[in-house]
């Protein structure tokens, strides 16, 4: 099971003076054991759409034009648009990074560049895949004593021996 879980489970007519209404629907996302919420229109799962031709073959759309907003509709379109997304996650299992972005999922960039990590007009294959990579790597334990053999003695563990079993002594 993918460690991605999406919901719909509800949606909102818009209006305001300069667009005609339109719907946001409330996605639940589940990663990791935390939850978060994100709204999108129907224009921003079109985009996502779009984008996503360029490095899978995603599942299809529901369709862009409906011809009434009766609630029975919306909700129609709501059960399609949550397929949608559950079908991307269980069809890949490495989840493009746009599609990551749409979620507002956080990533890390498969290859380090000192520029963002890609936005939604531009992207290339490589960078759409999201990869693990370790930051930062110990030998040893960075936790243990040093060994014997130590070329420094490490002060901070002096500091503290000293301080807590031989209070008295001054240092050297």
């Amino acid at each position: 099971m993918h460690p991605v879980r999406v919901s719909i489970p509800s949606f909102r007519s818009e209006s305001n003076s300069i667009e005609k209404g339109y719907t946001v629907f409330r996605i639940d996302v589940l990663m990791n054991g935390r939850q978060h919420a994100v709204e999108k229109r129907y224009s921003e799962f079109h985009a996502l759409h779009k984008m996503l031709k360029k490095s899978i073959k995603p599942p299809e759309i529901p369709s862009k034009h409906v011809r009434n907003w009766v609630p029975k509709v919306v909700e129609q379109r709501r059960q399609g648009l949550e397929l949608y997304l559950q079908t991307i996650i269980m069809e890949n299992g490495v989840l493009p990074k746009i599609f990551l972005d749409f979620l507002n999922i956080r990533h890390f960039p498969s290859v380090p560049k000192t520029e963002s990590c890609g936005s939604f007009d531009t992207e290339s294959e490589e960078s759409s895949k999201l990869s693990h990579q370790p930051i930062l790597l110990f030998l040893r334990d960075p936790y243990l004593l040093p060994t014997a053999h130590d070329a420094f003695s490490n002060v901070v563990i002096e500091g503290v021996v000293h301080g807590v079993f031989y209070p008295d002594l001054q240092p050297r």
